[in-house]
């Protein structure tokens, strides 16, 4: 009796030892004096979140549960600046941002990686290609993403004029919070006639937005708006999901998604019609569904 008990005992320990081993944050070192807050749940193929601007890993909270229920290890991060992570003076470049991500492969020794990139996030997707050869990673996703290039120039003349996004930092400069207000609502598409996201859920992700250095916010704005990967999207050598809404007023998809498709050399384009540009809410169980029809895939 004493012996079943304790074998039970056993059992029940290592359940629990076992269960906790799902859930875990952690800190990495990827810089002299920049950690980086992460959290790591799950077993099974690794999958990287990288979250848009200017939100943190949280934004991924319905699509960390579905992949984690369905056998994918998880790892979404807080990116400099932004969230839980340091927030430094410098370093708010994508050249710097892959090496953050780089940082965090190697650390935690990850192979077979797909790696998932939101809005700004696709721009470190991309980069980590170019510069660091795609290392350890066999798929890609970009979801709303402002890759190859936003701004307009003489060879992009399509794209948004300079002063719109210096009209932008002025706001941030002058009132960051009330900003951030408004362009939440651009970002999840809430007009008079349209409010797919309840008051106090906007209220939320405007809370998250404003954890972030006010440093980082105007520096990574200026990153996502002035880098050009045009040159750099060929180098993504591996299948890749791309997903968009064609409603998509913060990041329109006529100047990004619907070149990146014509520039990645294996990919898939799902555009989600009458969408805006948060889609990890606003079209979280398509968005699921895609990614895991994706994940399992034998591409």
């Amino acid at each position: 009796m004493e012996t079943n008990q304790i074998n039970r005992s056993e059992s029940l320990s290592e359940d629990i030892f076992s269960e906790s081993n799902m859930s875990t944050d952690k800190y990495i070192v990827t810089a002299p004096n920049v950690k980086l807050y992460v959290k790591d749940y799950g077993q099974g193929k690794p999958v990287i979140l990288i979250h848009g601007w200017p939100l943190s890993n949280e934004m991924w909270e319905y699509q960390i549960d579905t992949l984690v229920q369905n056998n994918f290890r998880v790892i979404a991060y807080d990116r400099r600046g932004f969230g839980k992570s340091s927030q430094p003076w410098n370093g708010y470049d994508y050249d710097t941002l892959a090496d953050d991500l780089k940082a965090i492969i190697d650390q935690l020794d990850l192979k077979e990686v797909t790696l998932v990139g939101f809005s700004m996030g696709g721009g470190e997707v991309v980069r980590y290609f170019s510069r660091h050869a795609g290392k350890g990673v066999s798929k890609a996703v970009l979801i709303s993403s402002v890759t190859p290039f936003q701004l307009k120039t003489d060879s992009n003349p399509n794209g948004v004029p300079q002063e719109k996004y210096d009209g932008m930092a002025e706001q941030i400069k002058d009132d960051r919070i009330g900003f951030l207000d408004s362009f939440g609502k651009t970002f999840f598409g809430v007009s008079f006639i349209s409010k797919p996201i309840s008051t106090p859920l906007l209220d939320y992700y405007r809370m998250l937005c404003s954890f972030a250095s006010p440093r980082a916010t105007l520096e990574c704005a200026k990153s996502f708006s002035t880098t050009d990967f045009r040159r750099e999207m060929a180098s993504v050598n591996v299948p890749t999901l791309i997903i968009h809404g064609d409603e998509d007023k913060t990041v329109p998809i006529e100047i990004t998604s619907e070149i990146a498709t014509k520039l990645i050399p294996d990919n898939k384009f799902i555009v989600y019609e009458g969408a805006p540009h948060g889609l990890f809410y606003i079209e979280k169980d398509k968005l699921n569904k895609d990614l895991l029809e994706f994940l399992n895939s034998e591409i």
